[in-house]
């Protein structure tokens, strides 16, 4: 199997395109079926814009082990946050303020992830009393919870990256992690959004066929970083277009 995956298997490169077709899909099915409405087409599509968030946690992990700089790759994403806070304000129709209008979705997944990079950081290099470690990481942590995915993408990450090469409980954490907050979206915030975290299995047999490798494109390490705050312009200008100044998100 391993020679298989070596000859057929998806390297990074591939994954992460996997990652940014869902993402689009996920995103403009709210433009063509805003509101997120119960209906097989629209579920569909925001079904298979549940692989985008499990792949970015999966390479956040690989990212952080591997990367030869932790504070220039935690820089990075940092600034990609913050650019990003503003092109998913732009996208949906969101106060720039997040502290601003509801507590759902106030700004994107891009500041978890960030958040998850300091507090793996941390606590591998911060000299610093496990009860204080424990505290900021407690802060750190709810700071994500107005984000698009919320703190779940933070704590699926950190759990995950102390399971790095064993994707069963990899996999183990994501289900799980994602079953609380389909129950809180189907608590609070929509049955529809809860019902259809049910397509996070998907990304089992995507993440199965993983190779290790990086892929000859180069240019592919920073495309995610251009094209995730470009495709939201785009949504916007759409938004605008369509409907005016409205919000999209629930």
């Amino acid at each position: 199997m391993n020679s298989f995956k070596e000859k057929f298997g998806l390297n990074s490169n591939a994954l992460k395109l996997i990652a940014i077709v869902a993402m689009t899909i996920d995103h403009f099915t709210d433009i063509f079926f805003p509101g997120f409405p119960i209906e097989p087409v629209p579920m569909m599509l925001h079904g298979i814009g549940r692989l985008t968030a499990p792949i970015m946690w999966f390479f956040v992990c690989e990212g952080y082990f591997y990367t030869k700089n932790v504070k220039k790759y935690m820089l990075r994403l940092g600034i990609f946050a913050v650019i990003s806070h503003f092109a998913y304000c732009f996208g949906f129709g969101i106060p720039l303020n997040p502290l601003t209008g509801g507590i759902f979705n106030r700004t994107s997944v891009m500041y978890p992830l960030f958040i998850a990079v300091v507090i793996l950081y941390m606590h591998e290099h911060a000299k610093f009393s496990n009860a204080l470690k424990f505290i900021i990481t407690t802060v750190l942590i709810f700071s994500a919870f107005p984000a698009d995915w919320s703190c779940i993408a933070v704590l699926c990450i950190v759990y995950m990256y102390g399971k790095r090469g064993n994707l069963k409980a990899q996999m183990g954490i994501i289900i799980g992690w994602t079953f609380v907050y389909a129950l809180v979206s189907y608590l609070f915030v929509s049955k529809g959004y809860a019902i259809v975290q049910i397509g996070i299995l998907m990304v089992y047999p995507v993440l199965y066929f993983y190779n290790g490798q990086r892929g000859k494109a180069k240019w592919m390490k920073w495309f995610f970083y251009i094209y995730y705050p470009l495709h939201l312009a785009v949504l916007g200008i759409l938004r605008l277009m369509i409907y005016g100044n409205v919000n999209l998100t629930f």
